[in-house]
């Protein structure tokens, strides 16, 4: 039996499917490779030494979907598969509730089709909005600020539908906060489409010359430094709270939601410090307005994942940054170079 992995070829796809390897699991990936390198999974396949198949399916297409599920033994599934930039889904909210909200409602009728119960939601904290008490609590209201958080919340509560008619079914719903590093060996990482959405991809990629301008949005947020705080995560401490959610999923039912971060909030400035600071760089950058549907204050409470999952994010900023600039090193390009 193998667990499917939805968008097994993005950022955190790509290192979950390590850490599920690693522990012992057959996996198959399913992408559509829209935003995605094919060759992301070659080099998981490399890390790992192990083979596993490969699907180019579009979740919005469900009889494609149901012949996934038809061709394998599917026991557990891991959702990542989906459009993720705040800011594009203010332009194109269309684009996302379809996508997100359609892919997952074909995904769910090919689990109920072919008797699946194990159900990983790759979530984010994106759901809570802009909450003034620190930090955020998982049955805190949810209030997304913008399209995309909005397809996370409605997702989450089409899923808590589906446990209630189907009560045999175990969902873990995963808020995580804001991923970033890279795999220590430096051949996996964040290889974004265009123009970085992301903080840390941003650096790398000025500091690595490949673009011109590394600018800051917003100064003037109520924070101590004028700059977005968030709880920036590394990227493998993230992936294994995935298979510890599997692992979960396997000896429960029900529906849990389980933040996954560091439970400290680190400012967008600090994260550029520690950057130059840990890998003896000096970067210019430039501070514009603030980027519409961000957040001025996001991190986590770790309890729940700890007490639920055994699960606790180990690795430093420190770390998250030296990761992230030994993969930009070794892959200036990204994985098409």
């Amino acid at each position: 039996m193998a667990i499917l992995v939805t968008g097994g070829a993005g950022y955190i796809g790509t290192h979950t499917c390590v850490s599920l390897l690693d522990a012992g699991y057959d996996i198959v990936v399913l992408d559509n490779f829209c935003r995605s390198s094919r060759l992301s999974l070659d080099r998981v396949k490399k890390l790992t030494k192990k083979d596993f198949p490969i699907e180019e399916i579009d979740l919005c297409h469900e009889e494609h979907v149901q012949q996934v599920f038809q061709k394998y033994d599917i026991e557990g599934v891991i959702h990542f598969a989906g459009l993720k930039a705040a800011g594009e889904s203010v332009q194109k909210p269309l684009n996302y509730y379809d996508n997100n909200i359609t892919g997952t409602m074909n995904l769910l009728k090919a689990m109920d089709e072919y008797n699946v119960k194990q159900f990983v939601f790759s979530s984010s904290a994106t759901v809570y909005g802009e909450q003034e008490q620190m930090p955020l609590l998982e049955d805190m209201p949810l209030e997304p600020i913008n399209p995309y958080g909005q397809t996370k919340a409605m997702i989450e509560q089409i899923l808590r539908d589906y446990h209630y008619a189907n009560p045999e079914t175990s969902i873990v719903l995963l808020r995580y906060f804001n991923p970033v590093g890279a795999h220590e060996s430096g051949d996996l990482g964040e290889d974004p489409n265009g123009e970085p959405n992301n903080l840390l991809p941003r650096i790398t990629q000025f500091a690595v010359g490949r673009i011109d301008s590394l600018k800051i949005f917003g100064e003037d947020y109520p924070t101590p430094d004028g700059s977005c705080i968030r709880d920036y995560i590394h990227v493998m401490d993230l992936a294994e709270g995935h298979v510890q959610a599997l692992a979960y999923c396997q000896t429960h039912t029900g529906v849990e939601a389980i933040n996954l971060g560091t439970g400290k909030g680190n400012s967008v400035l600090e994260v550029i410090q520690t950057f130059m600071r840990v890998n003896q760089l000096q970067l210019s950058f430039d501070i514009g307005p603030r980027r519409e549907g961000d957040a001025p204050i996001s991190y986590a409470s770790t309890q729940k994942a700890s007490k639920l999952l055994s699960w606790q994010a180990k690795r430093s900023l420190d770390q998250m940054c030296l990761d992230a600039w030994r993969w930009q090193q070794k892959n200036p390009q990204g994985f098409e170079a």
